[in-house]
Formats: C-alpha cells, structure tokens, sequence
C-alpha cells in the first residue's frame, strides 16, 4: 500500500514538474509571437517609444493598407505561393518515384545506390560550385531555379523506402498478375497507399519553400521573381539604412510595415500546419524506425 502510494506521489510529482516546464516553454514561445501581432497593429508613435506592447493604445490598420498596396509585396505573395505549390509537387512526386524502385529488394545495385544517396546527406560541392552549375543551366533569373534544384533529398526517400515496404508485396504481385505494369502499380497502389509520408514531405517542403529566401538572394536579380521573403528581407534591411539617415517617423512606420509583412509571411503556415500535423507521427515515425 505505501509503495503504491509513493508511486502515485512520484508521478503527481512529476506531473507537475512537466507542466510547469511545458507551460514555461509555452510562455517564452508565444509571447515574442504574440508582441510582433500586436505591434503590427500599432500606430508609429506607440512603436517610436520601443516598449513592449502587450495590447496596442492607437489601433491602426495602416501597416497592413501599406502593404497590400504595394505592388512589388503582391507580386511576391503570388510567387511564394507559386513556387511552394509547384515545388510540392515537383518534390514529392520526384522523390517517391526515386524511392519506389529502390524500395524493393530485388533491384540490382540497390546498395550503391543507397550509398551515393547517403553521401549527399553529409557532403556537397559548395556553394560556388552549385552557382555555377546553376549558370550552365541557364537556371539564373528563372522562376525554375525554385523549383528544380529541390525536387529531392534523400532523406525524404528514405522516409518514402521505409513506407513503401510495408506495404505487402503480395498487392503488387496480385497487380501483375492482372496485367498492371510498374506505373501503373506505382500510381494506383502505392501512393494511394502511402499518404501519410507523402503529406508528411509534403508539408516539411512546404515549410522550407515558403521560408527560403536564399535561393532568391542567390540566384534571382530580377525583381520580379523576389518571393514574399526575399521582399521581406528587402524591408529589412532598407529599414535599417533609413535608421541610420532619416527621421524617426520614417523609421517607425518601416518598422510597422515590417512587422506586418513578418505577420503575413507567416499567417499561411500558422494556418495550414495543424491541418496535415495528424499524419507526421504516422509519417515520419512509420517511415523513419527502419531502413
């Protein structure tokens, strides 16, 4: 009876401790979040005194006005949601077709294969070389520069070979004997099947399209094909000159201005993320515990 009652001690003990630290993490996570919203909605003279605003006193509309008026941050909008759909695609549909005939067994030459995937996992030839790879194929100032470089990574395959041999092999012979070539197995049988790891890369692509804005920095001087960071990167640092050289009214209503591209660059994956989270346990965790 007294270890029964020492062990329910511990565990309320320990209950309690782990609440406390997850509601602790939780606090310093959602307040910085919470400060930058609020902020965006406040005037240039709340955000010229620098405290932290907790509940804006002159609540405005006017960062955001500005910058749906813009243009050039439109244009961006509607090229980072181009090129995070494209390049969904693009990846998962690429890498599951790698991944297929390397998931089965009988493929000769499967080990080497495996081997020189693992290899651009740890190394890769730098970032001059890819430059100039990138110029040989004429990928500069090209919307495809988002696209194709990106279309694998075998650590997503590796998620997708794990996948794909759970399914029975007998599916894919009962398939056969009905006349079903490769593809049309692939298509019909395995993706169907294997939706969870295909959301699962879907969205970790997702996430990494929408926040890149290196590739644009890289590779793109047209400003017409800036994505939604880039141009945020653009404010950024165009703040920071004004800063230096101009008025603080000036510098406050960038700030603003920033603070509400910051919010609308992020809005889209605070909003689609919780949709697709119930499949990246299944998905990663089914596809990643065995190789």
């Amino acid at each position: 009876m007294k270890m029964k009652r020492k062990r329910l001690d511990d565990n309320l003990v320990f209950s309690l401790v782990n609440a406390g630290i997850l509601i602790l993490f939780t606090i310093i996570i959602a307040v910085p979040i919470w400060n930058v919203v609020v902020s965006s909605f406040a005037s240039s003279q709340s955000l010229a005194r620098g405290d932290f605003i907790f509940l804006p006193e002159e609540f405005t509309l006017n960062n955001y006005r500005t910058v749906f008026k813009d243009e050039s941050i439109l244009r961006a909008f509607f090229i980072s949601v181009l090129k995070t759909f494209v390049g969904i695609f693009a990846h998962v549909f690429f890498t599951a077709f790698f991944a297929y005939p390397l998931s089965k067994h009988y493929l000769k030459g499967r080990k080497v294969y495996s081997a020189i995937g693992i290899g651009t996992m740890f190394f890769s030839g730098g970032m001059v070389p890819t430059y100039l790879l990138i110029k040989n194929l004429g990928l500069l100032d090209s919307f495809w520069v988002y696209i194709i470089p990106t279309m694998f990574t075998y650590y997503a395959s590796i998620i997708l070979m794990n996948f794909f041999r759970d399914i029975p092999d007998s599916f894919e012979e009962s398939a056969m004997l009905d006349g079903a070539s490769h593809w049309q197995i692939f298509t019909r049988i395995y993706l169907p099947l294997s939706k969870p790891a295909l959301a699962t890369i879907a969205m970790w692509h997702a996430v990494y399209q929408w926040n890149d804005f290196f590739a644009a920095k890289l590779y793109i001087s047209d400003k017409k094909l800036y994505p939604l960071q880039m141009k945020l990167y653009e404010i950024i640092v165009e703040s920071q000159n004004i800063k230096d050289f101009s008025p603080g009214a000036v510098m406050t209503t960038t700030k603003g201005v920033q603070l509400a591209t910051i919010v609308v660059t992020a809005l889209p994956i605070v909003i689609i993320y919780p949709l697709f989270q119930r499949y990246f346990i299944s998905g990663a965790m089914k596809g990643g515990v065995k190789q």
